[in-house]
């Protein structure tokens, strides 16, 4: 028999300060990785070829079976590390089109994809079809890889896009990801920061401001830009 929902008679405390999931982006070579190597006992999950630069904990993985295989042994040995960083999610997304058009192909309506037209995007699907099964493999993914750590950061490149704030264009820093896959990311994060230098200091901003993506829903970084320390953002 189902147990009885229990409904709260009183506030109930929150339970942790910190994210738990985390979004980093930026501009290519602004340091993300470097910052990642200073974050004690984090296993950056390089997908991009880009570590070789930074001492740290570090694997680098080519494709989704490699990924594969790096959280099997993460889980195989009780999740040792306390943070795993997956640089970058938009490498992620590039490979999840892979697997996008596998599942797509597992369809009744997909079953002839390749023999119709051989080595075309899943993304080429009329109205947009395609970018279901993108959001599907890539979610699916994002699952996996917020088990490995008690706290996940997912590093991303920066997109600039042009909006219309009232009759005047403005020049936004986005998170580069494809359409939807963007929102839902960041909807499950508990923070994303947007990493920039200024006068030689590394400096990151959760504050949403006109032309940055940003935000948080950790109290202690609400609004907040600020010069990059882990001490600061990880407080529990």
């Amino acid at each position: 028999m189902k147990e009885t929902i229990q409904l709260p008679k009183k506030r109930i405390k929150a339970s942790r300060k910190s994210p738990k999931n985390m979004i980093i982006y930026g501009p290519p070579k602004i340091g993300k990785t470097t910052v990642l190597s200073e974050l004690e006992n984090c296993l950056i999950i390089d997908l991009e070829d880009g570590s070789d630069m930074v001492d740290a904990l570090k694997v680098k993985v080519t494709n989704l079976e490699e990924l594969t295989e790096v959280g099997k042994e993460i889980m195989k040995n009780k999740r040792p590390y306390k943070y795993v960083a997956i640089d970058t999610i938009s490498k992620l997304e590039e490979w999840c089109e892979v697997e996008a058009k596998e599942l797509y192909m597992k369809t009744p309506m997909g079953k002839n994809f390749n023999q119709k037209y051989p080595g075309m995007s899943i993304l080429s699907l009329p109205n947009g079809g395609g970018y279901l099964y993108l959001r599907i493999a890539f979610k699916k993914w994002i699952d996996k890889l917020n088990k490995l750590a008690d706290h996940v950061i997912l590093v991303g490149h920066l997109k600039d896009k042009v909006v219309d704030k009232k009759g005047t264009e403005v020049v936004v820093k986005d998170l580069d990801l494809t359409g939807k896959l963007k929102q839902i990311t960041c909807a499950g994060s508990d923070a994303i920061g947007y990493i920039s230098r200024e006068e030689g200091t590394t400096i990151i901003s959760f504050d949403s401001l006109q032309d940055v993506t940003g935000g948080t829903r950790c109290p202690h970084l609400i609004g907040k830009t600020m010069p990059m320390k882990w001490s600061e953002i990880f407080i529990d």
